[in-house]
């Protein structure tokens, strides 16, 4: 298939159509490219008008852009349907407006500041939902709120310039975390696990790695201890044992300290996309995928940039344009 790739590729961009059924394709994602498989998940989106006689109005205070975002669109019943925003004091108005709220509101949604996601050590692009959230209140309300959003901007074709952990995406996807999963999201804990999983035998049988099934956590500034299973404590970690750990540790670490964080997550972008599609969107994309759809690129290069502008009337070195 692979021989037929852009022939396949051009037959589905001029002839596809939203009530068709492309399952068969997501399993040979190889003979598809990014904006093939983009324009699949755009068809699985609801359909948006910047033009209605009844949009959604709402008036914004920038200096309570989270909260007002959050008033509007968590009490709403419809969605996604159209929005007419505008920022208080401020005459403009029109899609470049929509755009920037949008731009702004989630920049606040993943402002670490706000509790509700924490940035990638690596990557301060790239979040993930906070376990210690709970210090809001609300924060189960906000993360169904997130997922609208999230959705909402998906379906504008609006780049917030966020991406999402792996591990977070699989789980939107309906998927596992597996050990290999959490190589880029977390390399410490991936090489701590794989010198546990790699270490010789006979020298984890002498307890060399003073190991319970318990984990270590921290919320509100207090540590505390979470058996991984029953009587964790008490078990050591041995050489027959020790896949079982790691699977536990990665288990409680990525799925079930945030389940509900994701639950109303989940809850919240299936407000927007049904629950029938929401399969097949994640489904059809790559996380690299759904990271460009959502986040765009950041490696855009400058000096490629410069090198390929065309100057009407000026020169490179012209004030205006240095």
């Amino acid at each position: 298939m692979k021989q037929v790739k852009g022939s396949l590729c051009y037959l589905i961009a001029k002839f596809a159509e939203e009530s068709e059924h492309y399952e068969w394709l997501f399993e040979h994602k190889e003979v598809t490219n990014f904006y093939i498989r983009r324009q699949l998940a755009m068809m699985m989106l609801p359909e948006v008008e910047d033009t209605v006689e009844d949009p959604h109005n709402m008036l914004i205070d920038r200096s309570k852009l989270l909260v007002d975002s959050f008033k509007y669109i968590a009490t709403l019943d419809y969605l996604p349907g159209s929005f007419f925003v505008k920022f208080e004091e401020e005459q403009a108005t029109g899609p470049g407006v929509l755009r920037e709220w949008f731009l702004l509101a989630c920049q606040e949604i993943f402002n670490p500041n706000n509790t509700l996601f924490i940035a990638c050590p690596d990557d301060n692009r790239s979040f993930f939902p906070n376990q210690a959230s709970e210090v809001n209140l609300l924060h189960l309300e906000y993360f169904q709120f997130s997922g609208r959003m999230i959705a909402l901007a998906l379906a504008y074709d609006v780049q917030i310039g966020v991406v999402f952990y792996r591990v977070f995406f699989l789980q939107l996807a309906g998927n596992g975390v597996l050990l290999e999963d959490i190589r880029d999201t977390d390399p410490f804990m991936y090489r701590s696990c794989k010198e546990i999983l790699q270490k010789d035998a006979k020298i984890v049988d002498q307890d060399v790695l003073a190991l319970t099934f318990v984990c270590e956590v921290e919320s509100l500034g207090v540590r505390r201890e979470i058996e991984l299973c029953p009587n964790g404590k008490d078990i050591v970690v041995d050489s027959k044992n020790r896949e079982t750990y790691v699977h536990l540790l990665i288990q409680y670490r990525y799925i079930t300290s945030i389940a509900e964080q994701v639950a109303y997550f989940s809850k919240g972008f299936s407000d927007v996309i049904t629950k029938s599609r929401l399969w097949s969107f994640f489904w059809c994309l790559s996380h690299k995928d759904f990271n460009l759809m959502l986040g765009g690129r950041s490696d855009i290069s400058v000096e490629d940039w410069k090198a390929h502008t065309d100057y009407n009337a000026y020169e490179e070195s012209d004030l205006q344009i240095s």
